[in-house]
């Protein structure tokens, strides 16, 4: 036998499907029954024609006419034409007959099957590919093709019957299960099913999708398909090809995983399949790997699979300059080459989570890649949208269930807490949806066709913007009562601390109900960019100036509570992250710097970590226990405060000494830079407070003259406070960070920070890594956030940006790509690629307000008022 056989010959692409296995097809015929009398005749070859039966992933089937010599190509073309299936490269037809040869079969069914399953569904751009990627899923759960837990699969169900019939109701639930056979263990897990399917009232189909996908992705087994093989000593294995590399299983259970870039060379002989590693990877004598498949043909078609699936995910990516090509043995692997060279011309992989593919053969007119700065700018809009909805989402879903629960919030400030941002959560569901529209039409994904109307954003921005602005205005009182409360109630304090804790809450609690005021300022923000980019003549021009007009307006009037809510979340944060303070939250007390400092005491230079308000200096040390707190060990009124430089006095670089009422001390920074911001910042804050007419009411302590008697880490200073504050604290807060590298923040710094946040997909290499891994990486509060998409509820890691510096890559670095850009601290090196020039100018401006941290606004003084930008 050939390589293939007979007519039936579907060109593999690169959305391969991994490793199916091979008894996928099925036929509906009875033994000895044939395709024509099962037809009625009408399965006869009509002159040359020939009819061809197909079963989609909702089991339903239909018939499909094609010459008898017709390929393979022109039925699955006839397939997804019908289907009106946009996102094909997908999915293939799946049969196979007894003998394997490759045929058009006369008795057999084919089934349309997803073929090649994307590490993340997110992926996934249209709304019927997720659906058809559920029933795909349906299918495996009733064919036992993925293994899970009962509770997984009983969680899998539930999802799919709220896609089918809606919210739940206990005897459509029970008919539906009767009716439709889900699981082959459906009837012991029906009652579990049912429970899990009343939790998801509310839930439309879509999102039931969604969840579904969600849940599989995450399995060991999701988009695993066997291969029957025996390693060298005969053991019994099963091989698989996923996205990372060649996956060996025993059972369900993974042994190993060989990964693509430790490849160099596939081969096959007879029924024995080779894999040739990098000397690197197992030594020189034991790089290649051996497995006997069930047949030389099986042997060849898995070959085949692993030859198309990793030229997808490796060779047509093309980030690796360094990496080595592959090289493939036999006769048959010159024509697999050039089929990884045609792979260029089918694929198009885009940064926003998405892996476009068009063939151009079929679609070659429809591909379209924006290049407007104003498509970027919108963008802009969508990704940053995506991550203020998911921030809400900690608010609106995650702690309202915990403090329902717990039973732990007063009814009224439930009320007014969700009364406010409930309405401000739907409004912005809507309009990320509308922005999605907008987006999918400029892109051409959409079947719309409004001519023209798609390279518009401001017309969305307007319709919107009116209605937003009016649910800002029960922010401050919101914020200032759920601190109150938390104060006043144990009970609600306990829960709040520990909702802290969750991985959800990546940030101070407080920070997420900051996030509708501060929305607005990036809408300004991202308005005036538009309105510079567009001419007055643009047609989208006017309504971006209305826009921005509305938002303006809003932003002046709101600006001093932000400055004032912001003051007050830093505040309240360090309530609760230090030890031996009381009362930080009083009226008019305001915060300027918090950062390192070295203190001179009788033991040599310590560090510290002092903390400037507007009426006080707190100098502090950090706990040893497992809280991870900083101790407060002295407190400095500003009132008669005097600073100047001491370098010549003690010899020591970068010193100075504080005057104090009752108390002097010498402290030194860490360069240059450092001890004039806190110089500055000193100066600044004592001339504020000699003109204020307000005391000071914090009482000092008079038997606290020196550190020495204070440097015991068990000191009983405060100690109920201490008591009452026992919890952990994340690693990358402010304070943390500034500790650890030896720097400092301001206030103006921060407000600098928030009006730049930024979410999006980057591709993020390693120094001494190869290759590029795509992230949707968050820029907030100083700090990189990563996650696999956008879905995520919580992060993977966290970059501090604190003391990096931020720059492109230089010759040395080897970088052979456009819109990179390179983070350093010290030896610690990463670099990240954008996809388009106004993306990377957009994080280089973005990371350099938190790296370099150099605002020198004053918070103290009122800002002038806000001006529409007119162009």
């Amino acid at each position: 036998m050939g390589d293939v056989d007979g007519f039936y010959h579907i060109p593999q692409t690169a959305g391969a499907r991994l490793g199916s296995q091979f008894s996928a097809g099925i036929s509906t015929l009875e033994p000895g029954q044939s395709l024509s009398a099962a037809m009625g005749g009408s399965g006869k070859a009509q002159g040359k024609g020939l009819q061809v039966r197909v079963q989609g992933l909702d089991d339903t089937q239909e018939f499909y006419d094609l010459e008898a010599k017709a390929i393979g190509q022109m039925l699955l073309s006839a397939v997804f034409q019908r289907s009106n299936l946009i996102e094909s490269d997908y999915f293939g037809l799946e049969f196979q007959n007894v003998q394997m040869n490759w045929v058009w079969p006369m008795n057999t069914l084919f089934r349309l099957s997803v073929k090649f399953f994307p590490p993340d569904p997110g992926q996934l751009q249209e709304e019927f590919t997720r659906y058809l990627f559920v029933l795909q899923l349906k299918r495996d759960l009733m064919e036992n093709r993925l293994p899970c837990t009962e509770n997984t699969a009983a969680l899998l169900i539930s999802h799919l019957i709220q896609s089918e019939i809606g919210d739940y109701d206990d005897t459509a639930d029970r008919e539906f299960l009767k009716q439709n056979k889900l699981l082959p263990i459906q009837d012991r897990l029906q009652e579990k099913i049912m429970d899990l399917h009343r939790k998801h009232l509310g839930q439309n189909p879509a999102e039931s999708d969604f969840q579904i996908l969600e849940i599989a992705r995450k399995l060991e087994m999701y988009g695993v398909r066997f291969h029957p093989a025996a390693d060298r000593e005969g053991s019994k294995i099963n091989l698989s090809v996923a996205h990372m590399g060649l996956q060996v299983f025993q059972g369900n259970t993974k042994i190993n995983t060989f990964n693509w870039s430790k490849i160099r060379k596939l081969s096959f002989k007879r029924k024995r399949f080779l894999i040739k590693l990098h000397p690197e990877v197992h030594g020189p004598h034991q790089d290649t790997l051996e497995f006997t498949m069930a047949s030389r043909d099986h042997c060849k078609v898995f070959w085949k699979k692993c030859v198309e699936h990793h030229s997808f995910f490796r060779l047509f990516d093309q980030q690796q300059p360094k990496a080595k090509a592959v090289f493939f043995s036999r006769g048959s692997s010159f024509r697999y080459r050039q089929a990884l060279l045609s792979l260029t011309h089918l694929s198009c992989t885009t940064l926003d989570g998405a892996q476009i593919m068009y063939s151009l053969s079929e679609r070659g007119s429809d591909v379209r890649f924006p290049t407007d700065k104003a498509y970027f700018i919108a963008k802009e809009i969508l990704t940053t949208e995506r991550t203020y909805l998911k921030d809400l989402e900690v608010i609106t879903v995650w702690f309202r269930s915990a403090v329902i629960k717990e039973n732990a919030m007063p009814e009224g400030l439930m009320n007014l807490l969700f009364s406010n941002i409930d309405p401000i959560y739907e409004f912005h569901r809507g309009f990320l949806k509308d922005i999605e529209q907008r987006l999918a039409l400029w892109e051409g994904r959409s079947n719309a066709h409004v001519k023209g109307e798609y390279q518009r954003i401001g017309d969305v921005m307007l319709s919107n913007m009116c209605e937003f602005t009016s649910y800002l205005q029960k922010h401050d009182e919101v914020l200032t009562e759920l601190e109150k409360a938390t104060k006043r109630l144990k009970k609600l304090e306990t829960v709040y601390k520990e909702f802290e804790l969750q991985k959800v809450c990546y940030l101070p609690l407080n920070t997420f109900l900051l996030k509708p005021i501060q929305r607005l300022m990036h809408y300004k923000l991202i308005l005036e960019r538009l309105c510079k980019h567009y001419a007055p003549h643009h047609r989208d021009h006017s309504d971006c100036k209305e826009a921005l007009k509305v938002v303006a307006e809003m932003a002046a009037q709101l600006q001093s509570s932000l400055i004032r809510l912001e003051n007050f979340q830093k505040l309240t944060e360090l309530q609760r992250d230090l030890i031996g303070i009381e009362n930080l939250t009083a009226p008019g007390r305001q915060f300027i710097r918090e950062g390192c400092l070295y203190k001179l005491t009788k033991k040599g230079l310590q560090q510290r970590m002092f903390f400037l308000f507007s009426d006080m200096l707190l100098y502090t040390s950090k706990g040893v226990t497992a809280t991870n707190q900083f101790k407060v060990h002295g407190q400095l009124p500003l009132h008669g405060m005097l600073v100047e430089e001491s370098e010549n006095e003690w010899s020591v670089p970068h010193c100075f000494t504080i005057y104090a009422a009752q108390r002097t001390i010498v402290v030194a920074a860490s360069s240059k830079v450092e001890m004039t911001k806190w110089i500055e910042d000193l100066n600044m804050a004592i001339d504020m407070a000699k003109k204020s007419r307000e005391k000071s009411e914090i009482v000092l302590d008079p038997g606290s003259s020196d550190e020495v008697s204070l440097e015991s880490e068990d000191d009983t200073h405060s100690s109920r406070s201490s008591l009452d504050k026992q919890t952990h604290h994340r690693a990358n807060t402010t304070m943390h960070v500034c500790w650890h590298r030896n720097t400092s923040v301001s206030m103006s710094d921060r407000s600098l920070a928030v009006e730049n946040q930024l979410s999006g997909y980057l591709l993020r290499k390693f120094k001494n890594s190869n290759g590029w891994q795509k992230l949707w990486v968050i820029f907030t509060n100083f700090c990189l956030f990563f996650y696999k998409t956008h879905q995520d509820d919580f992060p993977l890691a966290s970059l501090p940006l604190l003391g990096y510096t931020v720059s492109t890559p230089a010759e040395a670095d080897s970088i052979q790509k456009e819109y990179v850009f390179k983070l350093q601290f010290k030896s610690h090196v990463y670099f990240f690629r954008a996809e388009s020039e106004y993306t990377f100018e957009r994080w280089m401006e973005v990371i350099r307000s938190a790296a370099s941290a150099t605002g020198r606004l004053n918070l103290l003084v009122p800002r002038e008022p806000l001006q529409v930008n007119g162009n």
